[in-house]
């Protein structure tokens, strides 16, 4: 039987990994998570505010066009030049 003590308590790995000091970019676009089909990925990323948004191929962000989704990360485009957002920790 479970004690409900416990319920919804963070395990202490999960808690540690979770709370990695200085892994995201505070004034920049960071990749928080993938989900969807692999075939039309979505992608959720934190702006440098601290809002979330989700986003796929085609949306336009402050720092530039979401130009891919795939399984390694996001391709965002500005100015011409094309730099990837990876999942931290990747």
């Amino acid at each position: 039987m479970t004690s409900t003590s416990d319920a919804g308590a963070t395990p202490a790995n999960v808690a540690a990994q979770a709370t990695i000091a200085a892994v995201l970019e505070r004034n920049d676009v960071s990749l928080i998570g993938l989900f969807g089909k692999d075939s039309d990925l979505n992608a959720m990323v934190r702006l440098p505010g601290g809002r979330i948004e989700t986003v796929r191929a085609g949306d336009r962000l402050a720092h530039g066009r979401v130009v891919g989704i795939d399984a390694d990360g996001v391709m965002v485009q500005k100015n011409g030049k094309t730099r990837r957002l990876a999942l931290p920790g990747g």
